[in-house]
C-alpha cells in the first residue's frame, strides 16, 4: 500500500505528467489521509476560485480510500514525537500524524518531501516528484 503525502495529491491535481504516470503504473493500492484531505480543502480555500477547486478536490478524494487515525497510529505518533524531541529535530504534528498512520499500516508514504520526512525512523518513503 502506498500514501500519498499532500505535495504528491496537489501534483496530481494539477495534472504532472510524472506523477499522473506513475499514479497509473503502480501496482499497489493508493489511498491517502484526511490530514491531507484537509490541507487540500484549506489549499482550495485560499486559492482564487475555491468552489472550483474545493470541488476538484472532492471528486479526487472519492477516487481513493482515506485513512484516519487508529490506537496504533496514535502510538506511533506519540513514540516518535518524543524520539525526534529528544534528539532535537522537529517535524510537524500534521506530518507526523501523516507519517504515523503509514507505520501503522505498513505503508509507503509517497512524498517529494523525502529530506523532511526521512526522520521518522522506519517510515518507508518513495518520491513521484523527482525520482
Amino acid at each position: 500500500m502506498r500514501i500519498l503525502d499532500t505535495d504528491v495529491c496537489i501534483e496530481i491535481l494539477r495534472a504532472n505528467v510524472r506523477v499522473l504516470t506513475r499514479r497509473r503504473n503502480t501496482l499497489d493500492h493508493v489511498a491517502t489521509t484526511w490530514i491531507t484531505a484537509a490541507e487540500l480543502y484549506y489549499g482550495a480555500a485560499k486559492s482564487r476560485h475555491p468552489q472550483s477547486k474545493a470541488e476538484g478536490v472532492r471528486a479526487f478524494l472519492g477516487t481513493l480510500p482515506v485513512f484516519g487515525f487508529d490506537e496504533q497510529s496514535v502510538r506511533h505518533f506519540g513514540r516518535v514525537k518524543a524520539a525526534l524531541e529528544r534528539a532535537g529535530q522537529g517535524l510537524t504534528d500534521a506530518d507526523l500524524f501523516i507519517g504515523s498512520i503509514c507505520l501503522a499500516r505498513g505503508a509507503i508514504l509517497v512524498t517529494g518531501n523525502v529530506r523532511h520526512y526521512h526522520r521518522i525512523e522506519g517510515l518507508l518513503i518513495e518520491d513521484w516528484i523527482r525520482g
